[in-house]
């Protein structure tokens, strides 16, 4: 299928201000299953615009911006083809069909950051069983389980809430339940990541990223390598999700990350807009 991307971002100010370099993480990662046609972004005419790639290979806009203003604004405007893929369409090496199980050391020394836990934490509606059971039976009962028992919320703004905060309230947005589950997996001992991008909602269903951009984890199974997790619908990764940022913290796939700066407090608002449009069916 082709798919038409238009996302656009203004941030106004009731006084002009400086701006740090920022950094915009918004372009989807090209793959077997997607191809990029055409690549439109703009931000401030005055600014100085770099692309490269982090330490993740994700590929980031930097922008630079030499003087005071009142806005900032930026748009990306896209058209991509997306060739379906199944979720399940892998296989796991012999000795990780089952969990728990151990990553050989090659693949243990390279995925130590994703193993890193930051708290003890244990969910309230889900145990992992005693005895060993199907790897990926395992991932799609915890994965359904943060899906059924939090409430989602939609919040546009803010840094994401920590697992414990989470569970306490018994609900969060989109990044609140990723880093949930990513925290999750790595008390499992499974390496998980953080990602971010768009969610292709077509036809009538419930929409939850609808004019937003999304955030879901993605875990590494040995043979089949990195497998995206959406505890927000409790699926796992599609062609619909088209990824444009990982990274093992919330800042690190942020779409837009930058602050400004004022001798004073200065009111601001934010408007953002996103629009994900089929435009021919094959």
């Amino acid at each position: 299928m082709k798919v038409r991307i238009n996302y656009r971002a203004e941030y106004s100010y009731e006084e002009p201000v400086s701006f740090s370099p920022h950094v915009f993480r918004l372009f989807p990662k090209v793959d077997h299953h997607l191809n990029v046609f055409r690549h439109d972004f703009h931000t401030n005419a005055a600014a100085t615009v770099h692309f490269r790639r982090d330490c993740f290979d994700n590929e980031v806009a930097s922008c630079f911006y030499p003087a005071p203003s009142r806005v900032l604004t930026a748009s990306l405007d896209l058209e991509i083809d997306v060739h379906p893929k199944n979720p399940f369409g892998f296989l796991l090496e012999s000795h990780a069909l089952t969990t728990p199980f151990s990553y050989d050391p090659a693949e243990a020394e390279l995925l130590q950051p994703y193993l890193r836990l930051a708290s003890v934490l244990a969910l309230p509606f889900w145990q992992p069983s005693a005895k060993p059971a199907p790897t990926t039976e395992v991932l799609m009962a915890l994965n359904g389980a943060i899906h059924k028992h939090l409430q989602y919320e939609r919040r546009d703004e803010g840094e994401a809430q920590s697992p414990a905060e989470t569970l306490h309230r018994g609900r969060g947005a989109c990044r609140d339940f990723a880093v949930l589950l990513a925290e999750t997996l790595r008390g499992l001992g499974v390496a998980a990541r953080l990602a971010s991008g768009y969610l292709c909602e077509f036809g009538d269903t419930d929409k939850v990223a609808e004019g937003a951009l999304h955030a879901w984890v993605e875990a590494y199974l040995p043979g089949a390598g990195w497998i995206g997790l959406d505890p927000t619908n409790g699926t796992f990764c599609s062609h619909h999700h088209l990824t444009a940022a990982v990274g093992l913290a919330p800042s690190h796939i942020s779409p837009v990350f930058g602050n400004y700066y004022h001798e004073k407090h200065v009111t601001s608002e934010m408007r953002t807009s996103l629009e994900i449009v089929p435009h021919d069916w094959t």
